[in-house]
């Protein structure tokens, strides 16, 4: 049983369903086709997905600012009482007791008689152990500085003044090998009427002529 077409040749639905209204499968007369919308432009990405970074300054990670010249010289004179005075004053003990047995011979010998002077002189028996055991302190003392330097970038001075000595390269802690050098290089600072010494007061990176053998830089604690 065939069934009556419509005109124009269209079957009729069997099941007297409506044709399709504009807009859901048939495309709209007058309305041109939406355009797509552009997409923004991509950033760049790091492997794994993540966003590059932002560009950071010059320095290991944001280098923290130098420290001022004064609190350089703060520190080491804080350092020189902390590791030095005792020593120090063994040695002036020691020191003052030869020096009085050396002028006591002197008054009881004719001027200019060094030979007299010399078998007069009776330096007491804690002179020289005085002023040994004020050596060995001080060189002891300075090792332990150039330990806590090495080690954690920071003497008891330095920690005072909230300044480190760190490599430039990374911002690490020298190391008590590389801080051993840093202290010999001071020679250095010392050979020209203490120039390097004076050198941070106009260098960009407040180095002294040893930082810069060593590449150390002194820098201001952040925390």
């Amino acid at each position: 049983m065939s069934y009556p077409q419509q005109p124009g040749g269209r079957p009729q639905d069997p099941y007297g369903q409506q044709p399709p209204q504009p807009g859901y499968g048939y495309p709209q007369q007058g309305v041109p086709p939406q355009g797509t919308y552009t997409q923004q432009p991509q950033y760049p990405q790091q492997p794994g997905g993540a966003y590059a970074p932002y560009p950071q300054q010059p320095g290991y990670g944001g280098t923290p600012p130098y420290a001022s010249w004064g609190a350089r010289v703060g520190a080491t004179l804080l350092d020189g009482l902390i590791a030095g005075l005792v020593p120090m004053i063994l040695i002036g003990i020691g020191y003052a007791q030869f020096l009085g047995a050396v002028i006591d011979a002197a008054d009881s010998c004719p001027i200019g008689d060094t030979v007299c002077a010399q078998n007069a002189a009776e330096v007491p028996g804690s002179t020289w152990p005085l002023i040994g055991i004020g050596i060995l302190l001080s060189l002891a003392g300075q090792l332990w500085l150039i330990h806590k330097e090495g080690k954690t970038g920071q003497t008891p001075g330095k920690k005072a003044l909230k300044i480190s000595v760190l490599r430039e390269a990374d911002g690490q802690p020298l190391g008590f090998g590389m801080a051993f050098v840093r202290r010999l290089a001071h020679f250095l600072d010392g050979a020209a009427c203490y120039i390097g010494y004076l050198w941070p007061l106009w260098d960009d990176k407040k180095q002294t002529f040893a930082d810069k053998v060593i590449n150390s830089v002194v820098v201001k604690q952040q925390r």
